[in-house]
């Protein structure tokens, strides 16, 4: 009997850790692009967070730079299109193109180490500004 109420108590806390709820989005919601940039900073940014692990942040800059580039070009969600957040889109893509260019120009490892660590500050930014919008939501 025990085993019993055991796998239903299971089943039913893992079911609920599984759905969804009405109009709740997965990771952050509708802004694709915002995700999309988040998988390529995640892969190049925490191997030089954890071990110093620069090799990443070098062979996926172009891909990170060019996904900033087509998120501040795309239609904002209506909840953060705001001059505000397009100028931190605006700046977060100057300054990923400018890190791909001083890496092909031969940029030390402290340098890149530096300036990931403000591209990530600046993504958390943005980040943060749009969980905070859709955490203010009616229910």
């Amino acid at each position: 009997m025990k085993r019993l109420l055991f796998l239903l108590l299971s089943c039913i806390v893992l079911f609920s850790c599984s759905t969804k709820e009405k109009g709740e989005e997965k990771e952050s919601g509708d802004w694709k692009e915002l995700d999309a940039f988040h998988e390529i900073m995640a892969n190049a940014f925490h191997p030089l967070k954890d071990s110093g692990n620069v090799a990443p942040a070098k062979q996926l800059i172009k891909q990170l730079a060019d996904e900033a580039e087509k998120w501040s070009n795309s239609e904002l969600p209506e909840k953060v299109n705001t001059p505000e957040m397009k100028e931190k889109l605006q700046k977060l893509k100057a300054d990923t193109r400018s890190l791909e260019n001083e890496i092909q120009s031969g940029a030390t490892d402290d340098i890149i180490k530096k300036k990931m660590n403000q591209l990530h500050d600046q993504f958390h930014e943005i980040m943060e500004a749009w969980h905070l919008e859709n955490a203010e939501e009616p229910e």
